[in-house]
């Protein structure tokens, strides 16, 4: 049953109004808040029982669940915004998991003064992204903290999904001698986040990859279901994330640099910035590590599919008792691709 909407004497002033202490505070400016931003936006059976929790029927199999939490500045970025953002890196969490994501849950937390046309800037784009993956969110919580407490807006998401029967996914499980291949160019999302940040103008606009995966990898899992390891080179970028799976799975890496996709325009950018891409978040890119025989199969099926169009083997696992990650260069020689020293890009999701 969904309940019937509330009346309000007045519509929030979304065109000059701003977030207040009484929309976090549990009365009726936080019912309205509630009512005329987030549930009209996100709008489905479970999120409308208006509960604080939301009850619903699962299919038989293994759970997974993730939970993450999104402070990017600045909000809004080209290629999408915080809301977007939060949706797609929860649902990708699930799908590297090659789980078939559910549902999500979202929280808000809320700076005083935050205008409310960013904020249903942010929902409305949030629900999009939501809809267009085919994972509603079911259920939220709203905070509202005091001006100069917070950072206008930050966002945590959870997500759930179903792992098919016979699929086992995990950091831990590269063997030497499987191949790295990833779905497309690294560091877009990065260097998109750094331009806005900066205020810098390049010839070519550079646009986050942030997306939703689930859908690609889905088709992969289906075609091989003994994939070893997927991940979605996030913070650190496809450094970082080979450096976590070679210890997880406790081999060593060897990958080429020429293999490993880079725009132009990115590696212009990197260069401007003193940045390395190998370093650089992705949000719309995936790392899979598959047996050799499998490799060619996996290929084709990611660049039959619109987000893996430039998906590469960019090498290969091997034995390795200190699991060090080394690229052989554009020059021939080798170096170690170490782990992140410090922060490179603050803020990045």
């Amino acid at each position: 049953m969904t309940l019937p909407r509330r009346a309000h004497p007045r519509p929030l002033d979304i065109a000059s109004g701003r977030v207040d202490l009484t929309h976090g505070g549990g009365g009726r400016a936080m019912a309205q808040l509630v009512e005329e931003l987030f549930v009209a936006a996100f709008d489905n059976e479970a999120l409308n029982q208006r509960n604080d929790q939301a009850a619903f029927d699962v299919p038989g199999g293994r759970m997974v669940m993730t939970t993450d939490g999104y402070v990017i500045s600045p909000l809004f970025f080209p290629g999408g915004d915080i809301g977007s953002l939060a949706v797609h890196g929860t649902v990708n969490d699930v799908a590297m998991a090659g789980a078939r994501p559910l549902s999500l849950s979202a929280g808000f937390i809320i700076e005083e003064g935050f205008p409310l046309a960013d904020l249903k800037r942010i929902v409305q784009s949030m629900a999009k992204a939501s809809k267009d993956a085919g994972v509603p969110v079911v259920t939220g919580d709203t905070k509202v903290v005091e001006k100069g407490k917070g950072d206008g807006i930050f966002i945590t998401t959870a997500g759930i999904g179903i792992v098919p029967a016979g699929v086992e996914i995990s950091g831990d499980l590269a063997r030497p001698g499987d191949a790295i291949l990833v779905s497309g160019t690294m560091g877009d999302h990065g260097v998109a986040v750094m331009s806005q940040r900066e205020s810098l103008g390049f010839e070519t606009e550079i646009l986050s990859d942030s997306a939703a995966l689930h859908t690609m990898v889905a088709e992969m899992v289906a075609a091989v279901p003994g994939i070893r390891v997927l991940r979605d080179p996030t913070r650190g970028g496809l450094a970082a994330t080979l450096n976590e799976i070679a210890s997880q799975s406790g081999v060593g890496m060897l990958i080429e640099e020429a293999l490993v996709p880079v725009k132009p325009q990115v590696l212009g950018a990197c260069e401007l910035l003193g940045l390395d891409p190998l370093y650089v978040a992705n949000e719309g890119k995936l790392i899979c590590i598959c047996a050799e025989s499998d490799a060619a199969r996996l290929l084709d099926i990611m660049r039959a599919h619109p987000l893996g169009i430039d998906a590469a083997r960019i090498g290969a696992c091997r034995e390795d008792s200190h699991h060090f990650v080394q690229m052989k260069t554009r020059m021939g020689g080798n170096r170690v691709v170490d782990w992140l020293a410090g922060e490179q890009l603050p803020r990045i999701c």
